[in-house]
């Protein structure tokens, strides 16, 4: 079974070469995602910006899918090899060293015969000169790098993230998944309940997949899906908390710190906990979709027939 073990091992070998710091770089250290997101804006020429370039609150910007190009160009067929090295270097600095690798080897995976090469990239903005952000999808994946140019919103918006590791239809056990072992923790938490607790957190079938909408948010504190933080223990809380560590430690540092401060501001109490029973991957007991929801945050975990999973954090819905 893959854990989270597994995945950080494949990861150590090419993880230190991305190491990226948080503020400008000095003298032989690699840039940030931001400064290189400014360095690729610098590069391209007038058909280049005129494909891939919009105002800041174009409405493109809040999307989000499962399997999507935000623009027609694709990397591998548009961009120059300086520029498409340059989105691979923003990719892997969005994500924290022990993942990075990995993470780019599970796009690859997914992304067919052009590999990372099929995804396509948008900058709304203009690095440098107020507000900016950088998103790249392509299939099981969106991913922002915004340079805090987005207050209270976690990732500057809704990401995605998927593995179809050994087929469209995985085994029970997600053999060779990058993400499982996300699932794996949140089922530590279900086991940890008791019979009424569970009664509470065990739902029948969950929400449908619908781009941005599947990750809408409510602004309600009460009446969600699933069991309420306030019906768990101090040690079942922080097994919840421990699920919402692992969510986010793909990714960089900063993002993760400044999620996880938004799902506290918003009140750590006010998320609810919900499994689906009738999406139970070979009916073995192990909830294969669920979800951690709060007034303005939804982590939405879908392993049936293999992984997708939401993100969309914010201070406020």
């Amino acid at each position: 079974m893959y854990s989270r073990r597994d995945f950080l091992g494949t990861a150590v070998a090419g993880g230190a070469a991305f190491a990226l710091p948080r503020t400008s770089p000095a003298a032989g250290e690699t840039p940030d995602s931001e400064t290189l997101v400014a360095t690729l804006f610098k590069s391209l020429d007038e058909k280049q910006r005129a494909a891939i370039c919009f105002p800041f609150d174009h409405p493109l910007r809040d999307k989000v899918d499962n399997n999507w190009n935000i623009t027609k160009p694709r990397l591998g067929n548009f961009f120059t090899a300086d520029q498409q090295a340059m989105v691979k270097e923003i990719f892997m600095g969005l994500h924290s060293e022990e993942y990075a690798k990995a993470v780019y080897d599970q796009v690859v995976h997914d992304s067919g015969r052009a590999g990372f090469g099929s995804s396509s990239i948008a900058l709304f903005g203009e690095p440098g000169s107020g507000k900016f952000e950088f998103v790249l999808t392509g299939r099981h994946c969106t991913r922002r790098c915004d340079g805090d140019s987005l207050e209270g919103a976690a990732f500057g918006g809704p990401i995605f993230y998927g593995h179809a590791a050994e087929g469209f239809h995985e085994k029970p056990h997600h053999p060779g998944n990058a993400y499982w072992y996300q699932a794996k923790r949140a089922n530590e938490v279900y086991a940890m309940l008791d019979g009424k607790q569970r009664k509470l957190a065990l739902l029948d079938e969950s929400r449908d997949e619908e781009g941005t909408k599947t990750v809408e948010l409510t602004g309600k504190k009460t009446g969600l899906e699933g069991i309420p933080m306030t019906e768990l223990s101090d040690d079942q809380k922080a097994k919840v908390r421990e699920t919402l560590g692992d969510i986010l430690a793909p990714y960089r540092k900063r993002d993760a710190d400044e999620a996880l401060k938004l799902v506290d501001a918003a009140g750590f109490d006010n998320l609810h906990m919900a499994f689906f029973e009738k999406q139970d991957v070979g009916k073995d007991g192990v909830w294969d979709v669920w979800q951690i929801e709060g007034p303005s945050m939804v982590c939405y975990f879908r392993g049936d027939p293999h992984v997708h999973a939401w993100i969309h954090i914010r201070d406020k819905a």
